[in-house]
């Protein structure tokens, strides 16, 4: 299996969280073709796993859920990580009281599950699912997925985090994710609308402006209000985005439809904020 993932998430282990890991992992198994059987699966099990984290990680406090997956022709893996006191299952299988139903479904469901306690505090779990008829997706440079990249303007407190490669693994998983934040932040459905055709605009004509392999995705979110993050870009290359970032029928369509924008420069590269708003 890669070492790189394709997609990483990480956001809080709040409840409603849950459905934006499902909206990701619907995403990536549209991607790569799983069948209605292959793609319940996944689902399934990795929303037990989240919501063990949700439940049971931090002892009721708010702490981060993180989530990996890797695709490859054959396989996904998907793996799960709090920094809690994690799921402790015991050595013939069965789990601790605390940790709910959750174990048994993920064993059930894939092809292997391994668990594995973190060096300060919190639990991994890696599981692996069958992708019989899954294509294989571009291949993923070491080199070019450590590019680093300054998120300026979230200031640690995004709503979600996320990194995305290759483009088509953002073009699916970005507009579902981005779907589902705005509809809890009482956005309405023109605008959300408005919020998939700026992100189909986004990631069509992002694929030459990125600077490495990933495009990596700040959400800051509030009622009404959804600002993103988008970097690291070549230098030059945010200004042209909202400028020709064109879709039939609309014209430039992120200058039209966002409320504001912003560049800033760190590392060499460029951030692009883009903030939406629902007017009432």
């Amino acid at each position: 299996m890669a070492d790189i993932p394709n997609v990483c998430l990480n956001l809080a282990n709040r409840p409603e969280n849950v459905l934006v890991v499902r909206q990701a992992l619907t995403g990536v198994a549209e991607t790569l073709g799983l069948d209605p059987v292959e793609m319940n699966d996944l689902n399934t099990a990795v929303t037990e796993a989240s919501n063990n984290v949700v439940q049971h990680a931090y002892e009721g406090e708010e702490g981060p859920l993180e989530v990996e997956v890797y695709a490859q022709a054959g396989a996904v893996m998907v793996v799960v990580r709090d920094h809690g006191i994690g799921i402790r299952p015991h050595a013939d299988g069965s789990e601790d009281g605390h940790a709910g139903i959750g174990l048994p479904v993920i064993h059930a469901l894939t092809q292997s599950v391994e668990f594995r306690n973190l060096p300060e505090s919190g639990t991994e779990v890696r599981m692996q699912f069958a992708a019989n008829n899954a294509g294989p997706l571009e291949p993923l440079s070491e080199q070019q997925s450590a590019t680093s990249w300054d998120s300026s303007g979230s200031n640690g407190t995004s709503t979600l985090e996320m990194t995305l490669a290759p483009n088509t693994v953002a073009q699916a998983v970005l507009p579902r994710v981005l779907s589902a934040l705005a509809a809890r932040a009482y956005f309405s459905t023109d605008r959300i609308s408005d919020i998939q055709l700026v992100v189909d605009a986004l990631v069509a004509n992002a694929g030459d402006s990125i600077s490495g392999s990933h495009l990596r995705v700040a959400v800051d979110l509030a009622p009404r209000d959804l600002e993103l993050h988008i970097g690291p870009l070549v230098t030059g290359a945010a200004r042209r985005l909202v400028e020709s970032a064109v879709v039939d029928g609309v014209g430039p369509v992120i200058e039209r439809l966002i409320d504001d924008h912003s560049v800033s420069t760190s590392n060499s590269s460029e951030t692009l904020a883009l903030r939406l708003i629902e007017h009432r």
